[in-house]
């Protein structure tokens, strides 16, 4: 009995990664917001200014619209990005509480720091969720989010542990990616938009490193076959990804040409169609798979015959980049 007991206790994690982790509880502690009194502060959004910068929406390739028809394509876009966090957050802070439980019992600075990150997912789905009402009050009705988080997250959470923290790693870097380069900088976007990615971006920071020791950690206990199957899933999940950005996509640009005032002919509709989603796949899928950091982590974990594989399934997404 003893012996099944020990068995069950991971082993003791190197101490460089006992202090990243206690690193990550001490960012978390520092940092630490809420959303009415830091984020919110009893403001409204702003409708007259974008919510997403043209570097992610992509409107500014649309030439025929005209400012308050890519102002607003530019907020069911923004509109979209806060629910896909919602999503992905769901599955993300289901991952993490699993994970956390490997740790219970053994190294409790990894435990606190998991543990930590799950309640920040969860406090991240609260602020989407209302922004997603904001959002509601000041647009035309009719906008619809397609895909149910919980059934994403039930397809999501049955791949391999591998596959799930790749595409975690993933997500997480690309928002802070976005914030960082278009988001940041952009004195044009609506100031509680930019300030909701603000505080995002600061938690997120600490949950991108947990992830990278995460995956780390599981990639060394795989074999070579249980790893090969783990790149497998990760391609899947990321043509899931793809499934989505389509699905929602069509709905987007269906929902923003039904609210146009003049008419759109067949050549601009289409070109509306293509936008969103060279949009969506840049959002989701390749300014993550083109982070450096991931890259990095990746070509570690993989061997080249496995890296070749993920940049083919990868290849049709950065053509149309």
């Amino acid at each position: 009995m003893h012996a099944a007991i020990a068995h069950t206790v991971p082993a003791t994690a190197p101490s460089q990664d006992v202090d990243r982790y206690a690193r990550c509880i001490e960012a978390s502690k520092r940092i630490r917001w809420d959303i009415d009194r830091d984020v919110i502060r009893g403001r409204s959004f702003d409708f007259t200014k974008k919510f997403l910068p043209d570097g992610l929406s992509k409107v500014d390739q649309l030439a025929f619209l005209q400012p308050a028809e890519a102002r607003l394509l530019s907020q069911i876009q923004g509109r979209t990005y806060a629910n896909m966090f919602a999503l992905v957050e769901r599955f993300i802070g289901a991952k993490t509480t699993e994970l956390g439980r490997d740790h219970a019992l053994g190294n409790q600075v990894a435990f606190e720091a998991l543990v930590r990150l799950t309640d920040e997912e969860l406090k991240h789905q609260a602020m989407f969720r209302r922004l997603e009402r904001m959002a509601a009050v000041g647009m035309p009705v009719g906008y619809g989010f397609l895909p149910k988080p919980d059934d994403v997250a039930g397809a999501v959470l049955s791949k391999s542990n591998w596959a799930v923290l790749g595409l975690t790693l993933d997500i997480e870097l690309f928002s802070q990616a976005h914030y960082r380069s278009s988001i940041e900088p952009d004195d044009s976007l609506s100031d509680l938009w930019k300030d909701v990615f603000l505080f995002h971006w600061k938690e997120e920071s600490q949950h991108a490193v947990l992830d990278e020791l995460e995956w780390r950690r599981e990639d060394a206990r795989l074999s070579g076959a249980e790893r090969d199957r783990g790149v497998d899933e990760l391609i899947e999940l990321v043509g899931a990804v793809d499934g989505i950005c389509q699905m929602q996509a069509r709905a987007d640009a269906d929902f923003f040409l039904s609210t146009m005032r003049r008419p759109f002919g067949p050549t601009e509709s289409a070109a509306v169609h293509a936008v969103v989603l060279k949009a969506y796949r840049w959002q989701y899928v390749v300014s993550g798979a083109q982070e450096p950091r991931f890259q990095q982590v990746l070509k570690a974990l993989v061997t080249p015959a496995q890296m070749q594989r993920i940049l083919q399934a990868l290849a049709p997404f950065f053509a149309d980049a």
